[in-house]
């Protein structure tokens, strides 16, 4: 038996007798194989009988990039399912990857002295997920036809650490650097979705050569684990998703912006909670081709609120 095919029935079997709430999960596949580890992803095919196109458009493929600090996490966690329920219930199929954890066991320094060399760190780490989920696009592009994805058609979507990768991995295409070159010619995402996300770099203030496709931001106001604002040190720096708001409204991208009122890091993980507006912008930006734009400040006590993850708590 192919060992792909292999791998795929074995996880599904052990998925089905765990119980978990994975009824949906289609198949697991090794894409890439490093020095330190084999990295995967697993399928969710839409549930049975659900509407797969919205107005008659294909409804797109999500490409799921899970957080966790760049020290843990993993692509099919039990807490993602209530929300991949919702997608595969609504039509959508999901893809969640493996990617390397380049801050596990690195020492983090957040003071004054050790700012500027955890700053080099993440961007080594976020790089190095960089790489593997362009290894990921690329195997899903050479099996586009066994796995049932449009290439063409692929909204990426990423949590945290999940979202700074997706985030840079975007800027990395509409500025052609080195790192994209391993995608085919003319390669981009249909859309993005960030979930508590930022850019982290060295060259200062980030900026695009080329528009960035449709983008939809959420994003506590009070979160100091993934900064909703920024922090830099000469050109190092975190921007976050008000930085970004101000960057892309300045050029005329198109995106829309959910800012939530004292929400803190909860909000990287609130996917159920948000659907609504997720929906929205899936069917309105990215299947319907509409330039919506909205900037939502949003107070509304029934969206859940928690204790999440801090810097302390990760590192």
């Amino acid at each position: 038996m192919n060992k792909k095919f292999f791998i795929a029935a074995l996880a599904a079997f052990l998925f089905a007798a765990s119980g978990l709430s994975a009824q949906n999960l289609a198949g697991t596949y090794m894409y890439a194989q490093r020095d330190t580890c084999d990295l995967f992803f697993d399928v969710y095919d839409p549930a049975p009988g659900a509407e797969t196109t919205f107005e008659g458009v294909q409804k797109p493929t999500l490409l799921f990039v899970y957080g966790g600090g760049f020290v843990g996490g993993f692509r099919s966690n039990e807490r993602y399912f209530p929300w991949f329920k919702i997608l595969n219930e609504n039509g959508y199929k999901i893809i969640t990857i493996d990617y390397r954890l380049g801050l596990k066991g690195i020492p983090m320094n957040f003071g004054p002295i050790g700012q500027i060399q955890t700053a080099k760190n993440t961007i080594k780490a976020e790089y190095m997920g960089v790489e593997d989920l362009f290894s990921a696009v690329n195997y899903i592009i050479a099996n586009a036809a066994t796995l049932g994805v449009d290439p063409a058609n692929i909204v990426l979507v990423g949590n945290s650490s999940g979202a700074i990768i997706s985030l840079a991995a975007e800027q990395a295409i509409c500025n052609g650097m080195e790192i994209a070159s391993v995608l085919p010619e003319g390669f981009n995402f249909k859309g993005l979705i960030s979930f508590a996300g930022a850019i982290v770099g060295d060259q200062g203030t980030p900026s695009y050569k080329k528009a960035p496709c449709p983008t939809l931001f959420f994003h506590g106001t009070a979160d100091g684990t993934v900064q909703y604002k920024k922090t830099q040190v000469l050109k190092l720096g975190m921007w976050g998703t008000d930085v970004l708001d101000d960057i892309y409204r300045k050029n005329g991208y198109q995106f829309c912006v959910y800012r939530f009122h004292e929400h803190a890091h909860d909000i990287a993980d609130n996917y159920a909670a948000l659907w609504p507006f997720q929906m929205y912008f899936l069917e309105q930006n990215i299947m319907l081709g509409k330039n919506v734009y909205i900037d939502a400040y949003i107070d509304d006590p029934n969206i859940p609120k928690w204790e999440a993850a801090t810097l302390d708590s990760l590192y």
